[in-house]
């Protein structure tokens, strides 16, 4: 089926116009996507070894489930709605455990009444800084790729 504009086509696929299309990029959404669906599973893990309590338990399922559509949308058509998304919730949850473990709660807190020991105080805090470490970098692979999309001619 030959284009219907004058221009020489180039090799590939071209669109009812006759333009290439849009070359999006391919392998950056799929690495934001790829890095929520392993928060996603990390909310859901935790919830589900039960260390936090049901009420939180009942909060971290939840996330879990307000992001995966997120995911599936990223994924399959980098839509910016859901990049934003993304990004504010990943700012938003850095800046929380960031305030836990600030106020003590990542190197103080005592699961069931009893106190931790000193190697629970710096695993936990250790533990929190890779969770901060983990959102920020997500935040920034989402806030990128946005910049990367609104740049695309349409």
């Amino acid at each position: 089926m030959a284009a219907t504009s004058p221009a020489p086509a180039r090799a590939g696929r071209t669109t009812a116009a006759g333009r290439l299309p849009a070359r999006r990029p391919v392998v950056h959404p799929r690495l934001v996507a790829a890095v929520t669906a392993v928060s996603c599973a990390a909310h859901v893990w935790l919830a589900a070894s039960g260390h936090h309590g049901a009420w939180l338990s009942v909060l971290m399922l939840a996330l879990a489930a307000v992001c995966v559509p997120c995911t599936v949308h990223i994924w399959r058509h980098s839509r910016l709605g859901a990049l934003h998304q993304v990004t504010v919730a990943a700012v938003a949850m850095a800046a929380l455990h960031a305030a836990l473990l600030l106020a003590g709660g990542g190197a103080g807190h005592a699961h069931g009444g009893v106190p931790p020991s000193s190697a629970v105080v710096g695993s936990s805090s250790a533990q929190l800084l890779l969770v901060i470490a983990l959102e920020l970098a997500t935040a920034l692979l989402a806030a990128t790729l946005v910049a990367r999309v609104r740049r695309l001619p349409a």
